[in-house]
């Protein structure tokens, strides 16, 4: 028997220290460099170790946001419906459609 290469989409996939995409290390420098504005400013008044906590919870939320995607669970409304999207994508989708104050028409079907 012999062996085959399966496809699959590696689209994107350039990994930078085993752990982070390119797009996650963007994500996760950007919400650090949040975070470290934060840090002097919290230096100033001399609370330091609560600037480091909120640097490393604001760089954890940037990592997230540019490595997960959306669970594909069906028992959730959201999730059946942007399942296997990145969140990055869907949050900037959202801040687009906000920004522009479109609105949604949804048809429905009244049973009479």
């Amino acid at each position: 028997m012999g062996t085959y290469n399966l496809p699959r989409n590696v689209k994107g996939e350039g990994k930078i220290l085993f752990i982070f995409s390119t797009k996650g290390f963007i994500w996760t420098c950007a919400s650090a460099g949040v975070g470290i504005f934060i840090y002097m400013i919290l230096s100033i008044f001399k609370l330091n170790f609560v600037g480091i906590i909120i640097t490393g919870i604001l760089a954890l939320i940037g990592y997230v946001v540019g490595n997960v995607k959306i669970p594909d669970n069906n028992s959730l409304n959201l999730t059946r419906k942007a399942g296997g999207e990145d969140i990055d994508k869907a949050i900037l989708r959202y801040i687009k459609f906000k920004s522009n104050k479109r609105k949604l028409y949804v048809y429905t079907k009244e049973d009479k």
